[in-house]
C-alpha cells in the first residue's frame, strides 16, 4: 500500500504527544469506556477548535460477531486477529449499514479515544469544496485560488485552478518528504498561516501536467471554502459536515492559532465518528434523508483524476474495490460501495503495511457473505 505523506513519524509523534498521552479504555467490547482520552486536555490548549456532537446523532448498533476472516500475505494464510495485533493498529471498526460488526482497540484505547486523522482530513476538505460548489459559493472548479483568496491573487498559487488543487496537480514546487516537516510545526506553533506560507511558493512545472501530493494544497482549499462562506473553516466543518452527518462525540480540529483550521490534517475524532463520515459517503452523501454531500460529488471523488490512477478528488482509489481517506501513519476510512461496508483503522504508525488492503478486502467480503 502506498504511503503518501512522508513527514517523519518521529516528528509527528513529538508534535502530538501532549494530546495523545491519555488514552481511555481498552477493548470496547470487553471493558467499560474510560474517561475521554483527549477532550479535557485539548479544551485547555490553544490551537484546537471543538467539533460538537450533532443534535441528531446517527445511532450505531453494536452487533459484533466473529467474521472468520482470513487473507493471504507473503505466501501465508493470516487472520484478522493476526493483522490487528501485528500491524500497529490502535483502533479498528467495521460497519455493515448501521451495525458495528467488529470493534477492536489495542490496550489503553477504547471507543471514547480520540485519534489523530493526519491526512484523512484532506478528504473532509475535498468534500467541503463539493458542498460549496453545489451551493453556488464556489462557481466552478475552473476558478482559480486567487478568485477566493485575494492575498494570493498575484502569486503563483493564485493562478492554480481548484480542480488541479483537488487532484494534487497544482504545479507548485513541493516535496512532501521535506517541505511538510517545516510547514507543519510553523502552523502548529502559530508562526505562520497557510496563506502566508502559500504566498512564498512558486511554480515548478505546468499545473495539471503531473500528480504531486502537496499538503499545502489542502490547507489553501480550506481557506478557499472559509472565504467563500465568510466563516472560519472549523465552523464550516461544524455546521455543514459534523452536525448534518450526525456525529455523536465532541471532536477537535487543529488550527494555526490564528483562526484557520489546517485542512490537510489534524482532526481528532473517535473511530465511531470517523465511521459515520464513511457511512455518509457510502450512502451517497445522505444521512436520514438529508443531503450532506451531493451524490454527484460522492460519485466523482473516487474516479481517476487523469494525473493519477489511484487518486481522485482528495480521496484515494483502491481499484474497483473501494476508495479511502488516508493518513500519515496508516489511518484509513475505507468505503466499499459494492459490498456496502465501511472500515476505519486508527494508528500512530504501521507495521506490515502491505497487509492492510488485503486484510480490508477480506473483511469486506466476509461481511457481505455473512449478510446473506
Amino acid at each position: 500500500m502506498r504511503r503518501r505523506r512522508m513527514l517523519s513519524l518521529a516528528t509527528a509523534s513529538a508534535l502530538t504527544a501532549a494530546v495523545l498521552a491519555v488514552p481511555s479504555a481498552a477493548r470496547a467490547d470487553t471493558a467499560p469506556p474510560g474517561p475521554p482520552a483527549v477532550p479535557d486536555i485539548m479544551s485547555m490548549l490553544p490551537g484546537f477548535d471543538p467539533l460538537k456532537p450533532s443534535s441528531d446523532p446517527v445511532k450505531l448498533d453494536d452487533a459484533q460477531r466473529d467474521l472468520h476472516v482470513t487473507y493471504q500475505s507473503g505466501g501465508q494464510t493470516k487472520t484478522l486477529n493476526d493483522y490487528l495485533t501485528s500491524s500497529g493498529t490502535q483502533g479498528f471498526l467495521v460497519l455493515d449499514g448501521s451495525k458495528i460488526v467488529t470493534e477492536w482497540y489495542a490496550p489503553g484505547y477504547g471507543k471514547d479515544s480520540r485519534f489523530q486523522s493526519w491526512s484523512m482530513a484532506k478528504s473532509f476538505t475535498g468534500d467541503a469544496v463539493g458542498i460549496a460548489l453545489s451551493e453556488g459559493k464556489i462557481h466552478s472548479l475552473d476558478d482559480t485560488v486567487g478568485q477566493y483568496v485575494p492575498e494570493l491573487a498575484s502569486t503563483d498559487y493564485g493562478k492554480v485552478t481548484l480542480y488541479n488543487m483537488l487532484r494534487m496537480s497544482s504545479g507548485i514546487d513541493w516535496n512532501e518528504t521535506t517541505d511538510d516537516i517545516f510547514m507543519h510545526p510553523a502552523f502548529s506553533l502559530g508562526l505562520s498561516t497557510p496563506v502566508q506560507w502559500a504566498a512564498g511558493r512558486h511554480t515548478g512545472w505546468p499545473q495539471g501536467s503531473k500528480f504531486n501530493y502537496t499538503s499545502l494544497n489542502s490547507a489553501v482549499l480550506a481557506q478557499v471554502v472559509a472565504n467563500a462562506y465568510g466563516i472560519p473553516f472549523s465552523k464550516f466543518l461544524q455546521d455543514r459536515i459534523w452536525g448534518p452527518t450526525g456525529m455523536a462525540d465532541t471532536d477537535y480540529v487543529g488550527t494555526d492559532s490564528h483562526g484557520h483550521a489546517l485542512g490537510y490534517c489534524c482532526i481528532y475524532s473517535t473511530d465511531r465518528d470517523f465511521a459515520r463520515f464513511g457511512k455518509m459517503m457510502l450512502d451517497g452523501g445522505q444521512v436520514a434523508g438529508r443531503t450532506v454531500v451531493p451524490a454527484s460529488w460522492v460519485d466523482a471523488v473516487h474516479k481517476p483524476s487523469g494525473v493519477s490512477p489511484v487518486y481522485g478528488l482528495h480521496w484515494w482509489i483502491d481499484g474497483n474495490d473501494g476508495y479511502y481517506a488516508s493518513g500519515l501513519g496508516g489511518q484509513l476510512i475505507y468505503v466499499d460501495p459494492a459490498r456496502k461496508v465501511v472500515i476505519v483503522r486508527s494508528t500512530l504508525y504501521s507495521v506490515n503495511d502491505g497487509d492492510t488492503l488485503p486484510a480490508f478486502h477480506a473483511v469486506a467480503k466476509a461481511v457481505a457473505d455473512q449478510r446473506g
